[in-house]
């Protein structure tokens, strides 16, 4: 019986053996795909998300308590400085000219044409926001009667690890989560000097400015921003899994004279991680080798380890 068992033993090493030696034999095969240089454009980018909010919010309050006779905006209109938003009574004219009421219609018309109402101004130029008040609604001094701003912009929240490649007028692409499909020309209007750390991460207020705001644009949208760093255009470029980096040299893989992959050094510039632009040692519509993983030979697979779906000639970007 042992026997048997040291001899069932043996058998299933040495098949365990030559399936190991069988798997090492069915390594993964490279294979090579050629690729062609082309030119383009590069530019890199940072994103980050933010919130709209008015650049600067006035609440506009009345001098006086009174009463609001009649209101000639609403919420959206967009007013000059000094126009005339509403018109008021002070608590006073609103009592007398309830008691001129009371004795009838000529009484209250003789009494507000002597004591005219007061009209309440836009102090600045700008969009309404907010409307507080409806006509024979009563306020005191102290209430926000209306809210106004005159401009809406983006306050989006940057890494530290970020702000030093943003730029003051630096361009910018605003894309609202209520509207995807629309993007927003901008630039970045203000950096801000304080931090704010939450959950151990610190972060900086960018201001970010429409250079034109659309109508569908509202106060407290959620925004995705697209900051420009850098922008190269009619460069020569490769796809990043292309280039090769060994003790600090970058190089791409050309076929040699036995056409058998080479190195080739190149000097490289900037990325937007899917492309690198190549400064020196390629020129345009050369060609150059990029890794395809098979397994077995068989030409199963055209990606690389890491999942990346590999360029295939100038037409993929």
């Amino acid at each position: 019986m042992k026997k048997i068992i040291i001899l069932g033993a043996v058998i299933v090493v040495v098949i365990a053996l030559a399936f190991t030696f069988y798997k090492k034999n069915k390594t993964e095969e490279i294979t090579y795909v050629d690729h062609v240089v082309t030119k383009g454009n590069i530019s890199t980018t940072i994103l980050a998300t933010g919130t709209v909010q008015p650049k600067n919010r006035l609440e506009i309050k009345a001098p006086i308590s009174g009463r609001i006779d009649q209101v000639l905006i609403k919420e959206g209109s967009k007013v000059k400085k000094g126009q005339i938003i509403a018109w008021m009574s002070s608590t006073e004219r609103a009592a007398m000219l309830d008691a001129a009421r009371s004795k009838g219609e000529s009484e209250y018309k003789k009494w507000s044409e002597l004591y005219l109402p007061t009209p309440v101004l836009a102090p600045i130029s700008g969009t309404i926001i907010l409307k507080n008040v409806e006509p024979g609604q009563t306020f005191t001094s102290t209430d926000a009667i209306f809210t106004m701003s005159d401009h809406l912009t983006v306050k989006a929240q940057v890494d530290e690890t970020d702000i030093a490649k943003i730029k003051l007028n630096s361009k910018a692409i605003i894309i609202l989560d209520a509207y995807p499909g629309s993007s927003i020309n901008a630039h970045v209007d203000q950096l801000a000097f304080d931090a704010t750390t939450t959950n151990n991460v610190t972060t900086y207020a960018i201001d970010v400015l429409p250079d034109e705001t659309p109508a569908f644009m509202r106060s407290g949208m959620t925004a995705n921003v697209t900051f420009l760093v850098e922008e190269k255009t009619d460069v020569l470029y490769v796809p990043a899994d292309a280039i090769k980096v060994t003790n600090g040299s970058s190089f791409v893989l050309v076929r040699g004279s036995e056409k058998k992959p080479i190195q080739s050094p190149v000097t490289t510039g900037i990325t937007d991680g899917k492309k690198i632009e190549i400064q020196s040692g390629l020129k345009e519509n050369d060609i150059i080798l990029i890794q395809n993983y098979s397994i077995g030979g068989e030409g199963k697979s055209s990606t690389n380890p890491f999942g990346i779906n590999l360029p295939r000639g100038p037409g993929r970007r």
